[in-house]
């Protein structure tokens, strides 16, 4: 669910740009440096760069690889690949991205994470094992899979806002 872009300069734009001239592998160390342009940044508590507490690393691929091991033990379908693609389009790969401009903002339940779940979304489709924070990565990734699960068969079938 895209929100208005908005445009701000950022600091660390040499940062970047050095990062991305040294390869691939550097753009997705970049990605939590330029944070979300689809969605604003809700104030919750600051993610840590070292690890989770499952030793993954504590980054978009992390929470990815995290959260497809808690959905292998569930039985809950889904690939990397989808996960990713929907998480970009949903939130930039920010875990405190907010839709405040939707028909569920409207409402007074926005959007809200990785995989902009909405609270009743988020609660009836939370995962025993993981965090009952909504932007918690790992806790909104694998809810919003299992929702994606029973509503289209897989997160990978999910092609839109859903």
């Amino acid at each position: 669910m895209s929100a208005a872009v908005q445009y701000r300069r950022h600091r660390n734009s040499r940062l970047v740009r050095a990062l991305a001239a040294a390869g691939t592998g550097a753009a997705l160390l970049a990605l939590p440096l330029v944070g979300a342009t689809s969605a604003a940044a809700a104030t919750t508590t600051a993610v840590t760069a070292a690890g989770t507490p499952a030793g993954y690393p504590n980054t978009l691929d992390g929470w990815i690889r995290e959260s497809l091991a808690i959905m292998a033990q569930k039985g809950i379908p889904g690939t990397y690949n989808g996960i990713y693609r929907n998480i970009i389009r949903e939130s930039s790969g920010n875990p405190a991205a907010i839709n405040l401009w939707d028909s569920n903002a409207a409402a007074g339940i926005p959007s809200k994470g990785l995989l902009q779940v909405i609270d009743p979304t988020f609660k009836a489709y939370h995962v025993a094992g993981t965090s009952f924070d909504i932007y918690d990565p790992v806790a909104n990734i694998t809810a919003a899979c299992n929702y994606a699960a029973a509503r289209y068969g897989s997160i990978d079938n999910v092609f839109g806002a859903y």
